[in-house]
């Protein structure tokens, strides 16, 4: 029963116009979608384009039943927007949701019901997921609430770093498994706070992003079940429930109507040490699964708009996750700017990696577009306009468009043919030798320059999806069998090689071999033109134990082994040495101004001098990089030569200019050492001739004769 009130009183602002159930209301904040909070209450907006009635729902914490149920009047209903402002409202007291009315008509891919309690798609924080493995309270009928947020947190001037994107060396890490080890020596582990303990190891190790696997929040109870005595979670978390939401599971602490806090003291902590952080963000697909999955948010709001459907009113699955978000819809378009909007002001994120980012460039009918509106409007948004775009680009659907993402000279994207090539070279493949050059040298075969600059190509040979980098040398095959398909999920093609002997092993000659093709891989990715990816952990050998699909093993099998850190000492601070070269020389990342010598800025030496052939059986590669940086003043030469072969190989090297020579800095069949002269344990056949141990890299820097 509404009770029109006539009266207000004069030059107040906010003032009820109307009682609905015991409470003064008035129409909302149609501008500000989600909960807001005012001086006298709350307002609450929603969209929905099908719905013909809205009821806002109120619960007393913990509770499934409402205390109060507030229909909104066909007044308080401008165009699609249903919005209410609630009078008196005490944030801490209360828990909110939604019903919507309307035609209940699935072929049409209607699924109004007005029964169906609903998740508020803008909800700043969902009730009862901060409990790690966990049900949360309502779980029986996937049924969220939201809770009130209030943000008063201070970030001063703390804005974006804006590091040039060829300079990245992006660390991709899952919060949760970081530091979750008892070995991680944090006080609050798998948290936020563990994260931000373990700042000094990132800044020591140099890296400058830090790559978040999804903090938007998801039910890691989704899915599970029980395999061999261990309880599998959904644990990479790329089922997202609420895209405004951090995961609360990640928290060291309650944060009750201020959710997000120690999140971004993370973030600020990060910046302040000079690492921008990055969000792998998952706007393919939702929680709520195909026609026999969960409806708890956007399939009761507008099912037939957020989702690409068929026909007859089932989900396409390009996500080969039960459903697809129909991403260039103009209405799901403006969700998506809203979040990432959202995100890059109230979280200060520097970077967005896309999660089979390939879907979105597809229509309402699935189908691929050249220019896809939501990339445009996200390569072309005000508040979005330095932030990094990443474009995992491919899909489960099929669609693989590495080289081809359509960009706005903005999308950079996963080099997938990077990695691919990259591991066939390094293990010794036939063939190789031509792609490992042209990938090395910033692959112009796939980004031209010209339209995509030099920072489109994310370099990386390892990532979450796969073996780590230990494990990319110690197993021949995949072994998922605790994941409990029957080791029949995984990339079957992970170009791996167990040097000998599957999996753990006492021959110290097949151990040794393992940690220096850990080196070269690194050592390869380190001197690559364009932005550089490492997995979190590969830098001291972390393994998986041949799981290549660790996505539900929230246990040992995921989370990082800080002893290792111990065992694998030289690998870390060879990565750390490797890290640090890279940085103190910009032709390894990018065009620099020209050498004064004349020296081309990229030349091919392939066994001798000037050769840039290869053929099928060719294993020995020489690059040479000269150039000078803007602020220096001589030129830097740098020679990389990698042997994949079983067998030394023999190095000719390029003549310097007059009153230069070539000294080593790098040598993978030898020991890494901080400061370790490695010229004389470095096998020279003459003065110009190097002779290359089997599957070693030498890298050599051109000095002065002085020097």
């Amino acid at each position: 029963m509404i009770n029109r009130q006539h009266k207000q009183e004069h030059g107040a602002r906010l003032q009820p116009l109307d009682e609905i159930a015991g409470y003064k209301v008035r129409p909302g904040f149609y501008n500000t979608n989600g909960a807001t909070c005012a001086n006298n209450g709350v307002s609450f907006t929603i969209q929905s384009m099908g719905a013909t009635k809205c009821t806002l729902l109120l619960f007393y914490p913990k509770q499934k039943e409402p205390y109060a149920r507030i229909e909104l009047p066909e007044a308080y209903h401008i165009g699609n927007t249903y919005s209410i402002f609630v009078f008196g409202l005490m944030i801490e007291e209360f828990e909110y949701a939604f019903q919507l009315d309307g035609p209940n008509d699935p072929k049409n891919g209607l699924l109004f019901d007005k029964n169906r309690v609903l998740l508020d798609p803008y909800a700043r924080a969902v009730v009862d997921q901060r409990k790690w493995g966990e049900r949360h309270e309502n779980s029986d009928e996937y049924v969220y609430h939201a809770r009130v947020v209030q943000n008063n947190f201070d970030w001063g001037t703390v804005g974006q770093l804006e590091t040039p994107q060829e300079d990245m060396v992006i660390y991709e890490m899952h919060v949760r498994g970081f530091t979750k080890h008892e070995s991680s020596g944090v006080t609050a582990k798998g948290t936020y706070e563990g994260l931000r303990q373990k700042i000094p190891y990132l800044k020591d190790l140099g890296i400058n992003a830090v790559e978040l696997m999804p903090i938007f929040e998801f039910d890691e109870m989704e899915g599970t079940r029980v395999v061999d005595g261990e309880r599998l979670y959904n644990y990479w978390g790329y089922n997202t429930i609420c895209f405004f939401a951090p995961n609360t599971g990640y928290t060291s602490v309650q944060e009750h109507n201020h959710e997000g806090e120690e999140l971004k003291q993370l973030i600020c902590e990060l910046k302040e040490n000079g690492i921008e952080v990055f969000l792998d963000v998952v706007f393919n697909h939702t929680a709520e699964g195909n026609e026999n999955g969960p409806i708890f948010s956007f399939k009761g709001i507008d099912n037939n708009i957020y989702y690409i459907l068929t026909p007859d009113g089932y989900y396409y699955n390009f996500s080969g996750c039960g459903n697809v978000m129909n991403c260039n819809h103009p209405n799901v378009r403006q969700f998506i700017i809203n979040c990432l909007r959202y995100w890059v002001v109230e979280y200060r994120i520097d970077g967005f990696r896309f999660d089979l980012a390939s879907i979105l460039t597809r229509d309402q009918d699935g189908a691929p577009m050249p220019n896809p509106p939501i990339l445009q409007m996200i390569a072309c948004d005000t508040i979005l306009g330095k932030v990094k775009l990443i474009a995992e680009a491919w899909d489960a659907g099929g669609l693989y468009q590495v080289g081809s993402f359509p960009s706005w000279s903005r999308w950079a994207e996963w080099n997938g043919r990077y990695r691919d090539d990259m591991r066939q070279f390094l293990k010794g493949d036939n063939g190789m030798a031509g792609a490992a050059i042209a990938r090395i040298t910033g692959s112009s075969d796939l980004y031209n320059p010209s339209y995509r600059g030099t920072g489109a190509s994310v370099n990386f040979i390892t990532c979450h999806d796969g073996f780590t980098l230990y494990d990319l040398y110690s197993y021949n095959v995949k072994h998922n069998e605790k994941n409990g398909w029957n080791n029949t999920d995984g990339d079957n093609n992970s170009h791996s090689w167990n040097c000998g002997a599957e999996g753990d092993t006492d021959d110290p000659q097949i151990e040794k071999l393992r940690r220096r093709m850990v080196k070269n891989a690194f050592a390869a990715l380190m001197c690559s033109r364009g932005p550089a990816m490492i997995y979190a952990g590969d830098e001291f050998c972390n393994t998986q134990f041949g799981n290549n699909n660790a996505y539900c093993q929230d246990n040992v099998i995921s989370w990082l082994d800080w002893n290792r850190l111990d065992q694998y000492r030289e690998i870390h601070d060879f990565v750390r040495f490797m890290i640090a070269f890279r940085k103190k020389y910009a032709i390894l990342r990018k065009t620099t101004k020209s050498a004064a010598c004349k020296l081309p800025e990229i030349s091919i030496h392939n066994g001798y001098p000037w050769n840039g052939g290869t053929d099928s059986s060719s294993k020995l590669i020489g690059i040479m990089y000269a150039g000078r940086d803007e602020n220096d003043v001589r030129d830097d030469i740098i020679f990389y030569c990698m042997n994949a072969y079983w067998e030394e190989l023999v190095m000719q090297l390029p003549e310097l200019p007059y009153q230069m020579h070539w000294k080593i800095a790098v040598n993978t069949f030898l020991e890494y050492e901080d400061g370790k002269d490695m010229e004389p344990e470095t096998d020279f056949a003459y003065k110009m001739s190097l002779r290359m141990p089997p599957r070693t890299t030498v890298i050599l820097v051109a000095v002065k004769d002085a020097e």
